[in-house]
């Protein structure tokens, strides 16, 4: 993939432990490097243990094992498999015939494929940075950033989009998952004609939504969750499956229309929707913020790196992913054209087009099927919140969380998920632009990284080809984040603050 540079900070790495790093080192880059236990390969019962650093090296760090991103690596890639379909595939890509409407047909099939590969070429750059040099591993995007960037640029560029890609998901998941548990119960009830019991109201789904969601995050880490994620790859499949056999197999709207513009808007409005509907396509790829830690599940030696197994899973999942997204984009768009509402997607197209001529039980169980994929993927995009919380008390602490301080922070989190889902129940109205902000982790910094951390010749094809995509992509981002604020101003925004 590149010209193979020697890494600036294999010195970093003694023989032997040396006496503590002075406390502001430790405070502010404390923790970069991980322990990993390498086993012999002539005696499996002999056991030696890398000295882990950090990047000002001579520290022992046995963080890693407390935490639950890295306290089990015992995964391979069906773990990692189930982990990338669960979190990789959303309700992000429900909308993506919203965008082949303003595109059409040609120029939504070309910009799909490219921001597919695109994307997918930054997931397999962050897979070999993952475990650049043998006993060392980044099983944290922020980690990767720190070390790339420097401690002060790589927590700037990193931090917000990092906690926002993870916890902004699993609130929009209480968001959207609390609004799908209304329909399921509307479903069921056939809208309050056959039911006496009062359906809920936004908060208390919100709540009843976050209570499961937390219920089921007392498990401890990725690898015992992997359950959950399977669970949540089946959903996802299962419902895309449904609503594209049923968009097939249903007559389509005697007036739906394939034209790209409306010949009243303006030239600015034009290019906005087509930035907004590059945002859309954008937005589908997700889960960049995780590529690192699953990979941080599985076992690593001297001789059998994680890079393989963690390819494999890459390989079959996005297979998977992209069957699914560009199955949705198409057939969604040749079923439904311009009546796609931007506000919910496909799934709202559905239920307004064919929900009154669809039998109650499959309606169900495509709103079940989308409720358990929510519940499903807040487990994983939760896991690196959880692993910042526990992260800050064990560093403070000296000791691994007891089981009762791993299940408050959990509550924890989930109380503050809730109060802003409460608080801020439009918050998907500014997902475009938020999203936008947080683009450049998936388009752009795995190309910088690669450059910092593998060092290719200066302007050669490889650091060329890395150093203007990453440019690219910060490029994109701006135009996204510019269109989708034109887009608020212009067509306002319902601020309906603490009124789910």
């Amino acid at each position: 993939m590149g010209e193979m540079g020697e890494p600036d900070y294999r010195q970093v790495m003694p023989l032997s432990p040396s006496p503590s790093p002075s406390p502001s080192n430790t405070k502010t880059i404390e923790g970069l490097m991980e322990v990993i236990s390498i086993k012999d390969s002539t005696d499996p019962s002999k056991e030696s243990t890398t000295i882990s650093t950090n990047l000002q090296g001579h520290r022992k760090n046995l963080q890693e094992a407390w935490l639950p991103i890295t306290e089990s690596r015992n995964g391979n890639s069906i773990y990692a498999m189930f982990h990338l379909l669960c979190s990789g595939i959303g309700f992000q890509a429900l909308f993506l015939p919203v965008a082949f409407a303003t595109l059409g047909w040609a120029w939504g099939i070309i910009c799909l494929s490219l921001a597919f590969a695109w994307q997918l070429y930054t997931i397999f750059i962050l897979v070999q940075l993952h475990e650049l040099v043998p006993g060392i591993r980044y099983s944290r995007y922020l980690q990767l950033a720190i070390v790339s960037f420097g401690p002060k640029l790589g927590k700037l560029l990193a931090l917000f989009p990092v906690m926002y890609s993870s916890g902004g998901a699993c609130v929009l998941m209480i968001i959207n998952g609390g609004h799908t548990l209304d329909l399921l119960f509307k479903t069921i009830c056939d809208f309050e004609a056959t039911c006496h019991v009062q359906s809920l109201t936004g908060t208390e789904s919100f709540l009843v939504f976050t209570c499961m969601a937390i219920l089921v995050a007392q498990l401890p880490n990725l690898n015992s969750m992997v359950g959950v994620s399977l669970i949540g790859a089946i959903t996802a499949i299962g419902y895309c499956t449904l609503i594209l056999v049923l968009s097939i197999t249903k007559s389509r709207p005697v007036d739906i229309s394939y034209g790209q513009f409306d010949v009243v808007k303006s030239y600015m409005e034009k290019i906005s929707d087509i930035l907004n509907a590059l945002g859309i396509i954008a937005l589908a790829f997700k889960g960049h913020n995780l590529i690192l830690e699953i990979q941080g599940t599985l076992p690593s030696n001297q001789r059998h790196t994680s890079y393989k197994p963690m390819c494999a899973g890459v390989i079959i999942s996005y297979i998977v992913i992209a069957m699914c997204q560009f199955s949705l984009a198409i057939v969604g768009f040749w079923a439904y054209g311009n009546k796609v509402p931007f506000s919910g997607g496909l799934l709202s197209a559905f239920s307004q087009i064919h929900g009154a001529n669809t039998s109650k039980l499959i309606m169900g169980s495509i709103y079940l099927l989308v409720l358990v994929n929510y519940l499903c993927g807040f487990q994983v995009y939760a896991m690196p919140v959880f692993d910042n919380l526990e992260m800050r008390y064990t560093t403070k602490k000296k000791k691994p969380c007891p089981k009762w301080v791993r299940t408050c922070l959990r509550i924890f989190f989930g109380g503050v998920a809730f109060f802003v889902a409460v608080a801020v129940p439009f918050l998907g109205s500014l997902a475009p632009l938020i999203g936008g902000m947080v683009l450049p982790m998936t388009f752009a910094y795995p190309c910088f990284m690669w450059i910092a951390m593998k060092k290719p010749r200066p302007n050669g094809v490889v650091w060329s080809i890395n150093f203007w995509l990453g440019c690219l992509g910060i490029v994109f981002s701006v135009l996204i984040v510019i269109a989708a604020a034109w887009t608020l101003a212009d067509k306002g925004l319902n601020a309906n603050f603490f009124r789910p």
